[in-house]
């Protein structure tokens, strides 16, 4: 399961006063950015993850940080609301799950495509129209090289997966020689 039900609330919460404020993507901006923040400063994540340290310091130094960034009293209230609760370690899940909430008011899809090969700007775009008709929604389409695959493509729309990979037709026809003997 994606999201903890505990981030799917906050996210929630965020969300809908983002949504009333009409700044649903704009808060969203805000909320990946400090997540990358803290996924590019180990040192800085650790600080917010430790228990040693006071909620109030924590507080003060997302104070500073979100000063510097010019982040939205939305965001910098909810942050601090993490900060406070012990929260701050769900924040990757609540980005997530906002994430998913505004794909789906936006009407939006995320894909994730895996090829062993660089998939040429021709075969991405026609990827990208088959994915649109499929679902029904604009694409947001990011591609990644694992050679593993050794051939063929793997596709992740939401929750679903489309496997049309080498490596996943060799294990079929593996599973169907068992079976046989």
């Amino acid at each position: 399961m994606i999201g903890s039900d505990i981030a799917k609330r906050y996210a929630r919460a965020l969300f809908d006063i983002a949504r009333e404020d009409d700044a649903i993507e704009a808060i969203y901006g805000e909320l990946e950015g400090f997540c990358s923040l803290l996924a590019e400063n180990a040192d800085l994540a650790e600080f917010f993850a430790n228990p040693v340290f006071d909620s109030s310091d924590k507080t003060a130094v997302i104070g500073e940080i979100l000063k510097k960034v010019k982040a939205s009293v939305t965001t910098s209230n909810f942050l601090k609301l993490l900060v406070e609760k012990r929260r701050i370690d769900a924040l990757g899940q609540i980005e997530e799950c906002y994430r998913r909430y505004m794909d789906d008011v936006l009407g939006k899809v995320r894909v994730n495509v895996k090829t062993a090969f660089p998939l040429s700007s021709e075969l991405s775009e026609k990827t990208m129209k088959q994915m649109e008709g499929l679902t029904g929604k604009s694409i947001e389409m990011v591609v990644d090289e694992d050679p593993s695959l050794l051939g063929g493509v793997v596709i992740g729309v939401g929750d679903t997966l489309y496997d049309g990979s080498v490596r996943a037709q060799l294990n079929s026809i593996r599973e169907l020689i068992k079976e046989d003997m």
